[in-house]
């Protein structure tokens, strides 16, 4: 399938209109959407990584040049390292506090790293399948690259999952949603105190 026919396939499978993901990419309204996706318009790498990432994909995945990848920093192997799931985030507690632990689950992630499983709360990022009640499995880091969907904690508040983008002292939390009530936040780190918690590396779809 050519990169054009990828991108409409992959905006149907998230249940995203033209004009949700004209306004992820970039674009000013649906009818650029349209013309790409019938071949009329020819995209440079740039913004074929930028609909990557708005499609929740890999620019191979789009192009059709590579196998849906795992996540790159996953290791498969047989699921034995059980993780805590976590019901909510909230500032002033340890992070695996008694009071926020609401269960445990297995992960097949392994880098050496620490992971945490997280109850999805709202439909702040439904447009990329992270619906209410699905779990998200976290690797703990307190760094991440622009573009990142983490877990951040926000000045006191409970923490929240966002695309995360931060330029100097600005950092924006992007949803990624298909109710229009949520817009993106933007804080001055010099009078919001952010602090990320972790990288979602892997959704989990069950409301189990």
């Amino acid at each position: 399938m050519k990169l054009y026919e990828n991108i409409k396939l992959r905006r149907k499978e998230l249940n995203l209109s033209q004009g949700e993901l004209a306004k992820l990419t970039g674009y000013t309204d649906r009818t650029s959407i349209s013309k790409i996706e019938s071949g009329k318009v020819d995209l440079p790498q740039s913004k074929i990584r930028i609909f990557a990432e708005a499609l929740h994909t890999t620019e191979g995945e789009l192009m059709g040049t590579t196998e849906p990848p795992l996540p790159s920093d996953a290791i498969s192997y047989a699921p034995t390292q059980r993780i805590p799931i976590l019901g909510r985030i909230s500032a002033g507690l340890p992070l695996y506090a008694e009071e926020q632990i609401e269960g445990y689950t297995y992960t097949d992630l392994n880098h050496g790293g620490e992971y945490f499983a997280l109850r999805v709360h709202g439909d702040s990022m439904d447009a990329l399948g992270i619906k209410e009640g699905y779990l998200v499995i976290v690797r703990r880091q307190d760094y991440v690259d622009n573009g990142t969907i983490c877990v951040v904690l926000v000045g006191d508040n409970e923490a929240t999952m966002k695309r995360f983008y931060q330029d100097g002292d600005t950092v924006t939390l992007m949803p990624q949603s298909t109710n229009p009530n949520h817009m993106p936040q933007i804080y001055n780190l010099k009078h919001t105190p952010i602090h990320i918690i972790g990288k979602v590396v892997k959704v989990e779809f069950t409301l189990d």
